[in-house]
């Protein structure tokens, strides 16, 4: 629960205190004393593209990651180098009116995996206050793939419990303390237990459970761990409106670069860990809405910092946002995006546990109050001061014949300059979103690739529109106090005749 104290309030302000105070200063100094603000921006710039080089290295290494991990017989290893029949999967599907067309795509996705189905357990968790939509599309999941897994349940959240936020941790918790009693009547060891906690619409890619079972087992201490597959979202990814698109690409390159660095990594969205760890720190925290990325720092915390994140390069498919309408689509993606920002909670939780344990070490305390600090500050802020700010106080010391500094004079050729190395990461990040695309379904042109080329043209756009902003009211809303925090969105998911069934491109 989140503490009631004036101490952990001023923790919260911390990061809309930095943005705005960074914002504005650069604002005010672009007026008074805009050559410091074009000093600053250039320096800021320079450091932005060392960042761009850095990101595409480690994108491109990731990538030839998964390239080679997808070509490899994952199952044929696990069977040649481990005991691995003793170990079962079990399946978490949280809902919230999704249809059963979305239900049916993700369940026969993990039916055409190469992993044995009567080792699967599948639990799809409905909300009592849509019981009466729930209830009818569970019992034709059921009868329809109740005999295609080991076991299939149905849980319903009943609504209006003490101490929950109305949303999917909340949800997930039920399911998990529900789960505990089918699983004790299994008589299956809870570390012989590997959870996928999924969102609804998830797709696994053929290999997923063969590798991650595999991961499981040669893992020196896998009820310390959770794994990270490569998440992707093209199941609907044709359909999409171009700036849906460049906005899930953008998260796509940003998770692939992050799972080559392990240091950094958190859960988020879907993923995988041992029930073992589930069970010790009680499940997924019931009251916060970014609780997929939460469950690592309740078990970093309950094992004293001695849990980690472990890569997976097998993917898993999602849906890109989409609605009915193309403003209704917009509303919908700048509120993921925001819900996403909404993880800036995770830092004023983080300090406020670091501060009251004295076994982990500092250096690891340091690592991941900077990480959150920084990641947070770069998603809410560089993108204004790169494209915004800059030309502001160009602007104002033009005005103020303050041209003839060779500095000003420089200026724009040198911002020039540095976009134009810094476009690199548009081109690769291109030619990486086309060969990780599904095949061009039969409804499709073949000239839908070149859009899919020319659609980058609204990332500078989509970085500010769907990227500072929603990170900046985000931010905004935790430093205003309780009254102004965010509840948990569903994104809509919406597909069409030519949604890809849950086939993720190799």
């Amino acid at each position: 629960m989140r503490p009631k104290d004036y101490r952990f309030r001023l923790l919260e302000m911390i990061p809309g205190l930095l943005v705005w105070g960074v914002l504005f200063t650069s604002i005010i100094l672009s007026f008074f004393e805009p050559i410091w603000v074009i000093v600053f921006i250039i320096l800021f710039d320079l450091f932005w593209l060392m960042r761009v080089l850095h990101f595409v290295f480690y994108l491109n290494m990731s990538f030839r990651n998964y390239k080679s991990a997808i070509t490899v017989n994952w199952f044929q290893k696990l069977k040649d180098c481990c005991a691995w029949e003793k170990y079962y999967h079990i399946i978490f599907l949280p809902t919230a009116g999704e249809s059963v067309d979305v239900l049916r795509t993700t369940l026969n996705s993990f039916i055409d995996s190469n992993y044995p189905k009567n080792k699967m357990i599948v639990i799809i968790g409905g909300e009592g206050r849509m019981e009466k939509d729930f209830l009818p599309k569970a019992e034709i999941l059921q009868k329809e793939y109740g005999d295609k897994f080991f076991r299939l349940f149905v849980t319903v959240h009943p609504d209006g419990l003490p101490d929950e936020m109305r949303g999917k941790g909340a949800n997930a918790n039920w399911m998990g303390h529900q789960s505990q009693k089918f699983v004790d009547d299994l008589n299956i060891q809870y570390e012989d237990l590997i959870v996928s906690y999924f969102d609804s619409d998830t797709c696994v890619h053929a290999q997923y459970f063969s590798y991650l079972t595999y991961k499981y087992v040669t893992h020196p201490n896998p009820t310390r761990a959770s794994f990270q597959p490569m998440v992707l979202y093209n199941n609907n990814i044709w359909d999409a409106p171009a700036v849906m698109r460049v906005t899930a690409f953008g998260t796509i390159f940003w998770l692939l670069a992050e799972l080559m660095r392990p240091e950094r990594l958190y859960t988020f969205s879907s993923h995988s860990m041992s029930y073992k760890a589930l069970v010790d720190v009680g499940f997924w925290q019931k009251d916060i809405v970014t609780d997929d990325s939460r469950i690592f720092l309740q078990c970093f915390f309950h094992y004293d910092g001695e849990y980690s994140v472990e890569p997976m390069y097998i993917p898993v498919s999602m849906d890109t946002v989409m609605t009915e309408s193309y403003w209704t689509g917009f509303k919908s993606l700048y509120k993921q995006q925001r819900r996403w920002a909404w993880g800036v909670e995770h830092l004023p939780y983080m300090i406020w546990n670091f501060r009251n344990n004295k076994k982990i070490p500092f250096w690891k305390k340091f690592k991941h109050v900077w990480n959150q600090l920084e990641g947070m500050f770069s998603w809410a802020s560089a993108p204004i001061l790169i494209f915004v700010l800059g030309r502001l106080a160009l602007y104002v010391a033009e005005w103020r014949n303050l041209d003839t500094s060779v500095l000003v004079q420089n200026t724009p050729s040198v911002l020039s300059w540095l976009m134009t190395f810094s476009m690199m990461g548009i081109f690769v990040s291109a030619f990486l979103s086309l060969r990780l695309l599904p095949q061009l379904p039969a409804n499709q042109k073949p000239w839908k690739y070149s859009i899919m080329i020319l659609q980058w043209i609204f990332l500078p756009v989509t970085l500010i529109v769907f990227g500072s902003i929603p990170a900046i009211e985000a931010q905004t809303r935790l430093m205003l106090g309780p009254k102004y925090h965010l509840g948990f969105f569903v994104t809509p998911k919406a597909r069409t005749e030519s949604e890809n069934d849950g086939k993720i491109a190799v």
